[in-house]
């Protein structure tokens, strides 16, 4: 188990419509990841749906956040405040 690679997993419940990310596990390979994710992280039959992904295949921004983020700050109109929506439009 010393050498198996960290997994990390990520479940969609039944309410929702995006996956989470729920923890992670050590696996030989995805098969047995998505098994023992299935064993620890849905006992009571609260995910639909399963994702595994070796956590050496995430690569995540770490440095200098706020001029790596800046960019987004000067275009207003891409926050959702900035559009009204409509009340028949669900799940935004």
């Amino acid at each position: 188990m010393k050498d198996w690679p960290l997994w990390e997993v990520f479940i969609r419940s039944k309410q929702g419509l995006s996956h989470k990310h729920v923890g992670s596990l050590h696996a030989a390979d995805a098969q047995m990841a998505l098994e023992n994710a299935r064993d620890v992280y849905c006992r009571r039959n609260e995910g639909i749906s399963i994702w595994v992904v070796e956590s050496r295949y995430i690569h995540a921004s770490t440095e200098d956040t706020e001029a790596f983020f800046d960019p987004a700050n000067d275009k207003i109109y891409r926050h959702p405040t900035f559009y009204n929506l409509p009340d028949e439009v669900k799940h935004m």
